[in-house]
């Protein structure tokens, strides 16, 4: 039974600390020239969120909005203009949800395991949709594979640049899930309802291209050029940021997510997981096998190799 979200009691969570003394997941970086903020995800192990990089990645952004949409440097605070999240993985952007731990709670029938991991998730998206409530723009750098909640976070940004040998999609379908964590309402907003339960239920990959030729992403850089075509964007958006950031807010106020529908689609998705079958669990840890193995691979090389995506194993 899916548990719908009351509005009068409706709130963020914020089970994270504010101001760690640092990130051992995430790299923060300050360009002054630009007035940049740079989040570069470096996760442990497997290059998915798993909930230290989550926590990590909330309060990063809490701190941000903290201190009024300003980022220290050289000693003293200064202002962004731009908030670009990236990989410092080689070739990934992020894998998506962490499925040993979902295998783990879905197994075990924890249900608020699932849950919690659900509105940590959420929290991080919610935020980035609303431009945490700040004026700036929001950028996702996608070098590499997207896949599921990595998807998810590069739809949340104001605008998407990747490299030409990116890849994107939402492979969820194929072990009986569906990507409960915002890419419904953010692609259904872009596509439209029809071509977005579409995309979500094939289960494809989606090169760069595909998804610049269907208005998804914004620029499709050459491969190795992703920073220098972010850098094209500041150039090309500097003299009109107000305007630009206008334009942005105008799009969220048109069709706006809230919240609360966020929040009630995680039910769906709580409700959807624990309902999968063994077959689907014997799928999902295949797949946790070949991402523990890139990220072995990854360690032993120093070069991060691609992994088996889900629609090959």
């Amino acid at each position: 039974m899916n548990a719908i979200v009351s509005p009068q009691n409706l709130r963020m969570s914020f089970d994270f600390e504010a101001e760690p003394s640092h990130y051992q997941q995430i790299d923060v970086e300050y360009d002054p020239e630009y007035r940049v903020a740079w989040t570069y995800m470096n996760p442990t192990g497997a290059p998915c969120f798993n909930l230290g990089l989550l926590k990590e990645l909330r309060a990063a952004d809490a701190l941000l909005k903290k201190n009024g949409g300003r980022m220290m440097h050289d000693g003293r605070l200064n202002p962004v203009d731009y908030y670009v999240v990236a990989s410092r993985v080689d070739k990934i952007f992020n894998l998506g949800g962490d499925l040993a731990l979902f295998t783990r709670l879905i197994q075990s029938g924890n249900r608020e395991g699932l849950r919690r991991y659900a509105r940590l998730c959420v929290d991080n998206m919610y935020a980035r949709i609303c431009n945490y409530d700040l004026p700036l723009v929001t950028v996702s750098l996608v070098q590499g594979e997207a896949l599921g909640g990595g998807f998810e976070t590069a739809l949340s940004s104001n605008v998407i640049i990747a490299e030409e040998s990116a890849r994107m999609g939402l492979p969820e379908i194929l072990f009986n899930l569906f990507p409960g964590m915002g890419a419904y309402s953010l692609l259904a907003r872009r596509l439209g309802m029809r071509r977005a339960e579409e995309m979500i239920m094939s289960g494809r990959i989606y090169t760069a291209r595909e998804l610049y030729d269907m208005d998804v992403i914004d620029v499709v850089a050459p491969d190795g050029g992703g920073e220098h075509a972010v850098y094209e964007y500041f150039r090309r958006t500097s003299k009109t940021l107000r305007g630009a950031r206008a334009v942005y807010e105008c799009r969220r106020h048109f069709n706006p997510v809230s919240y609360e529908e966020m929040l009630n689609i995680t039910e769906v998705w709580v409700d959807t997981a624990l309902r999968i079958e063994d077959k689907d669990i014997k799928l999902m840890n295949r797949l946790v096998r070949s991402q523990q193995r890139f990220a072995g691979d990854a360690d032993n090389s120093g070069k991060a190799r691609i992994p088996l995506t889900i629609a090959t194993v």
